[in-house]
């Protein structure tokens, strides 16, 4: 399926680790050229070079200060962005009534105001030129939370609801805002964790043995896996794309059918 991404200028954010640069990695496939974002310099030209792409930028987008930078190095590569995603977050560990104040704002900083800032420095302009991408990631447990983490929940809550409301205020300009809310993902930490624990659990020794027990008991689904960072990426690159136009407005679970969250 041709997804017409050919010269369509992408800024991933925090995609100088993670699922962020196998999605900054998806589109530079597709032709799309990319930017990479790392909140420092070697970091962000490491990843470029990994992936194979010329153009990083850097900064710390939980601030004002440090997403005007962001935007200025932008607009020194092109003069138009017609897609971006708000990839960086992220999850800290925490239990009602032992995170504090403090907790709370530092994570909603980091989910919520690092995509508002960008958001804000990148919206008018695709409104302007009549066609855009804005793709958030949040994750299942935004709107099916557990107990742990309630701060991290909420956040990523709030982005699905910001996502909404920012798709109404750009509605019929050509620019659409979906957020993409995987489950639990196959990353090298979950990985090396779930690893870990099968030790204690006797789950056995290689991921084929591990990773439907840990399934099983940890993110039961419909499909019996846990997701690869490869599929996030591609449904991400698919919403990026002049074939998914007329979707907008949108929170897309990519959990395998998830029917409990026992984790």
């Amino acid at each position: 399926m041709e997804l017409g991404l050919q010269q369509r200028w992408a800024l991933i954010t925090g995609s100088h680790r993670g699922t962020g640069e196998v999605i900054a990695a998806c589109l530079a496939a597709e032709q799309a050229n990319v930017i990479v974002h790392g909140f420092g310099e070697s970091e962000a030209r490491s990843s470029a070079q990994e992936i194979g792409v010329q153009h990083y930028v850097f900064g710390d987008l939980r601030t004002p200060k440090g997403a005007a930078s962001i935007y200025e190095q932008v607009l020194s590569i092109t003069e138009t962005l017609h897609i971006l995603v708000n990839n960086y977050g992220e999850a800290e560990p925490g239990k009602w009534f032992q995170t504090s104040e403090t907790d709370w704002l530092r994570v909603y900083e980091k989910n919520v105001l690092s995509a508002m800032h960008m958001v804000n420095q990148f919206a008018p302009a695709m409104r302007e030129q009549g066609w855009g991408r804005i793709i958030q990631l949040s994750t299942i447990g935004a709107l099916t939370p557990n107990s742990r983490m309630p701060h991290y929940y909420a956040s990523k809550a709030a982005l699905v609801n910001f996502s909404l409301s920012l798709a109404k205020e750009l509605s019929c300009s050509g620019v659409t805002v979906n957020c993409v809310s995987p489950g639990l993902i196959k990353t090298p930490e979950v990985t090396a964790g779930l690893m870990a624990k099968a030790q204690s659990k006797g789950w056995g020794n290689s991921w084929e043995e591990v990773e439907p027990k840990a399934v099983s008991e940890k993110f039961p689904n419909l499909v019996g896996r846990i997701a690869r960072r490869e599929e996030i990426a591609a449904l991400v690159c698919f919403l990026a794309s002049e074939r998914a136009a007329f979707i907008n407005g949108q929170n897309i679970r990519i959990d395998g059918g998830a029917v409990e969250l026992a984790f």
